[in-house]
């Protein structure tokens, strides 16, 4: 039996109808074909899955799409800015550091480590390497270790703050 759900993705309205037992991972993956959230353990252990419920960064898949109702979900395709005028997104500062320090290598884990890392700098912008790395201990990179990605975090942690001061002056 179906449930009806609304909800905000990537701010754009979604009216569905899911299974009762449809996890959040599913349903973004599969119906709204938004494939950057990516399923890696199915046990909320590697953080793969991460995206952004009313601004907190969850794994979605330890998360029912029915208790998603009515809440703002954010996911890495929605991260970008807007087009830079041939047509691409702009990339957040965030998956613009990742990409310059050289934070990712097979590219799987990237999408909910970036999420992760979104989250954590919006909570805690004057976070230091030390809590960078235990903020970011439930997203797992099987692939290389995490001194490019801590690296990559404070690169997007200062765009961030930059950004933000810009539009505080902007005001």
């Amino acid at each position: 039996m179906a449930i009806p759900i609304r909800l905000t993705v990537n701010g754009k309205p979604v009216d569905a109808q899911v299974e009762p037992n449809t996890l959040l991972v599913q349903f973004l993956r599969e119906q709204l074909r938004l494939t950057g959230t990516h399923v890696g353990c199915d046990t909320a252990q590697c953080g793969a899955c991460t995206v952004h419920l009313d601004g907190r960064a969850i794994k979605s898949c330890n998360i029912l799409a029915v208790q998603a109702d009515g809440a703002q979900v954010t996911t890495i395709e929605g991260l970008a800015g807007t087009s830079t005028g041939n047509g691409a997104p702009a990339m957040h500062p965030m998956q613009e550091a990742f990409r310059e320090c050289h934070g990712l290598q097979c590219g799987f884990c990237t999408p909910g480590m970036v999420m992760a890392a979104t989250a954590l700098v919006q909570a805690q912008p004057d976070a230091d390497a030390t809590a960078i790395r235990q903020q970011l201990e439930g997203n797992l990179c099987r692939c290389t270790g995490y001194h490019n990605i801590v690296k990559a975090v404070q690169q997007g942690q200062a765009a961030m703050r930059a950004g933000s001061a810009a539009s505080a002056d902007a005001q």
